[in-house]
């Protein structure tokens, strides 16, 4: 026994000494690439369908100018988000998944992971990203003197004698947009439509200046317009010092003729729709947008915070930064929403929904409960009905998910009362129920680290509670009662807008408290998705097909 201990150890030893002998660096790079390659695997490369054959000449040479508009943009955000691109590639080195993972992230930090940085070779996201120099705090902020720091398009930056200077975007980043500002001009000649010529010439005004104002008001009365285009500010969620200062953007859109025609009913329901609120009189004096119309499009072409990470399948424009937009547009984009549906909803819908309800799980009723979520964001309440002042002012820090949780529960409810109505013909109601599910476990593998995931969270065990739907634990499976589920919803619409209106900061806690987390249960089965290797979003292939010129 002894003479075989001696045998083991010796072919131990031997090993040990073989391992000893590799190169280290090429055992490194294996490890990252198997890494990188995992979190590739989380998105999924989609080409976006949109049927270009009714463009004109024209048309061809204007995308190739507004083409090369938003990668002058795209250039603006990587500033934003991260610095200089380029060094950041270089400092990557030879490693293809890696440089790919950091060209979808607009940096070398995780969006999928609450921007944790996806390799050591990086120090942690600054709070400010690229807003602010990287080691500066909020006392460094505040101690600024003037009121021009709070100005959300601008960026804060050291001179030579590392003074800390307040400076506009159009000065920061002059170069970039005198180069967006040059192909939206000449782009604008070849338009066949003259109100969006119109827009595109006072847009290109506005970015040298900051002041989307007058851009802003041409592009909501655009109507007739085949091609669209949208570039400046888009969100101000990234700076995470004063959450302030706002992220750079460009979309280029073909309009959905078609769908938007459909949906187009659903902006004169909204006075309906306001009035028909779940709850007591007194919380629904408010009235909503009048002129707030939704336009269906076709994504074309994505670039800075509107190709980074997670993709966007629909938002509320024009943004407001510092001033009250009386108006706006909801705006959806049906191709992303079809890319989304097919490459990682219908996949977890087979492995998460019972098999019976599986075929009520369809992209007219997802087009449908996303649509709602934003005609929901212009509805219910602002002001609280106890002089507390505003909602947001209320609810403090809890303001963001009850807001998002109004959003998701809402949309449900109307979904509810126009079927109701016979207003939605193309699906059953349990259709939009059961599709509704389904994306619940699409969004919140995204966790709970924002308010959206805590509100996917307190509405998955509110509805678990109310038995809206059951887990068969032996198929690894949820199936959905269709009439708990109804009454769930409206309990749970009356419950989120009573918080709301009489400002109920304590509730709003408890709500949080009792209901905003990730269960054991349902850790499980985002585990079974996730070894399933089903995408958590899109990458986009795009570009090739603008570039005709």
């Amino acid at each position: 026994m002894k003479r075989y201990n001696l045998y083991c150890l010796s072919i131990f030893m031997l090993l040990l000494s073989i391992s000893a002998c590799q190169s280290p660096k090429k055992e490194v790079k294996t490890t990252k690439d198997t890494v990188m390659q995992r979190k590739l695997a989380n998105y999924a490369k989609v080409k976006l369908n949109a049927d270009l054959s009714s463009l004109s000449e024209g048309h061809v040479k204007l995308l190739s100018h507004l083409l090369q508009a938003a990668d002058a943009i795209d250039e603006i955000y990587w500033q934003q988000a991260y610095g200089d691109k380029n060094t950041l590639l270089n400092k990557i080195g030879d490693d293809p998944d890696m440089k790919a993972y950091a060209m979808i992230n607009y940096g070398p930090w995780d969006r999928l992971d609450g921007n944790a940085p996806f390799t050591d070779d990086f120090p942690p996201r600054p709070l400010g990203a690229g807003f602010f120099p990287s080691d500066m705090n909020q006392n460094d902020f505040f101690a600024i003197p003037g009121n021009k720091k709070f100005e959300p398009l601008t960026i804060i930056k050291k001179d030579a004698k590392g003074s800390l200077k307040v400076i506009p975007y159009y000065e920061a980043y002059k170069n970039q947009i005198n180069k967006a500002v040059d192909h939206i001009r000449k782009g604008a000649e070849f338009c066949d439509c003259p109100d969006f010529k119109k827009y595109l010439l006072q847009r290109a005004d506005d970015l040298l200046t900051d002041n989307f104002e007058k851009s802003d008001a041409l592009w909501l009365n655009l109507k007739d317009n085949k091609i669209d285009f949208i570039a400046g500010p888009i969100e101000n969620i990234e700076d995470h010092l004063i959450w302030t200062k706002y992220s750079y953007g460009a979309f280029i859109l073909l309009r959905n003729l078609k769908w938007t025609d459909e949906v187009k009913k659903f902006s004169l329901l909204l006075p309906y729709l306001q009035k028909n609120l779940p709850v007591d009189d007194k919380y629904k004096s408010e009235t909503p947008v009048e002129n707030s119309d939704i336009v269906i499009y076709d994504v074309l072409y994505n670039s800075g915070y509107c190709n980074a990470g997670n993709k966007l399948i629909g938002l509320n424009l024009p943004i407001g930064t510092e001033r009250v937009v009386a108006h706006s547009r909801k705006v959806h984009f049906k191709n992303v929403m079809e890319a989304k549906f097919q490459k990682i909803l219908q996949p977890i819908t087979n492995l998460v929904i019972d098999e019976k309800q599986r075929k009520h799980v369809k992209f007219n009723s997802f087009f449908q409960n996303t649509v709602f979520y934003e005609i929901s964001n212009s509805l219910g309440i602002s002001q609280t009905i106890n002089n507390k002042g505003s909602v947001k002012d209320a609810l403090k820090e809890h303001y963001a998910i009850i807001r998002e949780l109004k959003n998701d529960v809402l949309r449900m409810f109307f979904i509810t009362k126009l079927h109701e109505m016979n207003e939605l013909k193309d699906v059953d109601l349990v259709d939009n129920y059961v599709t509704h599910m389904a994306d619940v476990f699409r969004s919140v593998r995204f966790g709970v680290t924002d308010a959206q995931g805590v509100a996917n969270m307190i509405r998955f065990n509110y509805f678990k509670e109310q038995e809206a739907f059951k887990y068969d634990s032996k198929t690894g499976t949820y199936k959905i009662n269709d009439y708990k589920m109804k009454k769930a919803i409206e309990s749970l619409s009356k419950l989120v807008l009573a918080i709301q209106g009489d400002g109920d900061y304590e509730k709003a806690a408890e709500l949080i408290q009792d209901k905003g987390y990730i269960h054991n249960e349902l850790l499980n089965d985002l585990y079974r998705i996730q070894r399933a290797r089903i995408p958590k979003d899109v990458v986009y292939d795009q570009g090739d097909q603008l570039a005709m010129e």
